[in-house]
């Protein structure tokens, strides 16, 4: 009798626990929580809680309360891949992350295999969305429009000579080869061109390889930890030649391992943040952010997440559907200069965003980063 009684009750809290999941709409954040990149994965929590609680604060979606479900990726593929298959069978109805290139790799076939809705906030190499997975969205741009827009900067600059460092990733690798290509036809002379090896502690030897071979600018398309290192110890051996930096230097750490002396008048490329907009949305959520996390929002991949958390919600609210081929035509057909948190929004039949969006970003001597106009 007991044992009835017990497994009654067992069946009844499981049928609870049911009723209760399907009473939410599950969305998931896939990020860096621990790892080198970490504070990125922080980062894009912050954002996409704070989205996800404003929303449920006027009412949901579809009548449900949205829950985010968070998957640590590590930075790492390996773990990315078990972290995706733990999602994939959590219910989730779309998946918003992670940040780098390969990373993001690693996880694109199970989610698109379990016709899962895929947004990554900062994995840009070109090859991503050169595959033809259906449910596979970004909102960050590609390594080709960042190409161009670094062979650019360098040309205003008048560089001659240009050195391309990097750290044999998908995205930094990605990065070097689109901005060779382009310097190669605008006759501007690669004098070096190479990698160092990420999570080292002294780069020093690669430093005195890069002087050695004179070049006007450096530009560093890896991560910002070791842009963080290069800088400080480009300074402490009394190399005064400009660096540059891709679009995976935007973030705040930069300063802090470099110092503020080595940092100042760096430059990197970046997707515009919301405190450099004129918009009414991304004055609002700077507005909203600020007060909730008593600071501003300290890296653009955090934002980027919310953006993708966004595009989400609003492809669910209109096809009033969880479904992943209505959401993917939605997104691709119907959503078109969506109003977000970096800009207008819209994507092309292969996932990417349209438009041209990186600006240039320089490191004043407060640290502080300033949109180059």
């Amino acid at each position: 009798m007991k044992r009835a009684v017990g497994l009654a009750l067992a069946l009844c809290l499981l049928s609870i626990g049911s009723a209760r999941a399907a009473d939410t709409i599950k969305i998931g954040l896939l990020a860096p929580m621990t790892g080198s990149w970490a504070s990125e994965g922080q980062e894009m929590k912050k954002n996409v809680e704070l989205l996800a609680s404003e929303l449920n604060a006027k009412g949901g979606l579809l009548g449900k309360q949205v829950e985010v479900i968070v998957g640590d990726d590590g930075g790492d593929p390996r773990t990315a891949s078990l972290a995706a298959q733990r999602l994939s069978t959590q219910g989730v109805v779309a998946v918003i992350g992670t940040y780098g290139s390969a990373v993001t790799e690693a996880t694109q076939n199970i989610f698109d295999e379990a016709s899962i809705i895929q947004v990554a906030n900062g994995s840009t190499s070109v090859r991503l969305t050169e595959k033809g997975l259906k449910y596979f969205f970004r909102t960050c741009p590609r390594d080709d429009e960042q190409g161009r827009v670094a062979a650019a900067t360098l040309e205003k600059m008048k560089a001659a000579k240009v050195a391309l460092l990097h750290d044999n990733s998908a995205y930094s690798k990605g990065l070097a080869d689109e901005i060779r290509g382009i310097l190669k036809t605008k006759k501007i002379n690669v004098v070096f061109f190479d990698a160092l090896t990420p999570k080292e502690q002294d780069y020093s030897t690669i430093l005195t390889q890069l002087k050695a071979a004179g070049p006007d600018v450096v530009f560093f398309t890896g991560y910002y930890p070791e842009a963080g290192l290069l800088l400080k110890q480009k300074k402490r051996m009394g190399w005064n030649v400009p660096f540059l930096g891709g679009d995976a230097i935007n973030n705040p750490d930069l300063v802090k391992i470099a110092g503020k002396d080595a940092a100042e008048g760096f430059q990197f490329l970046s997707p515009p943040v919301p405190k450099d907009l004129d918009t009414p949305e991304a004055k609002a959520y700077l507005t909203s952010y600020t007060k909730k996390y008593n600071e501003t929002p300290g890296s653009i991949y955090g934002v980027l997440a919310g953006d993708g958390f966004r595009v989400v919600a609003k492809a669910i609210a209109e096809t009033k559907s969880t479904d992943a081929d209505k959401l993917r035509e939605y997104l691709t057909t119907r959503l078109k200069d969506f109003p977000g948190l970096t800009g207008k929004i819209s994507f092309n039949a292969k996932g990417d965003r349209l438009g041209e969006l990186y600006r240039v970003y320089n490191v004043e001597k407060t640290g502080d980063f300033v949109l180059r106009k």
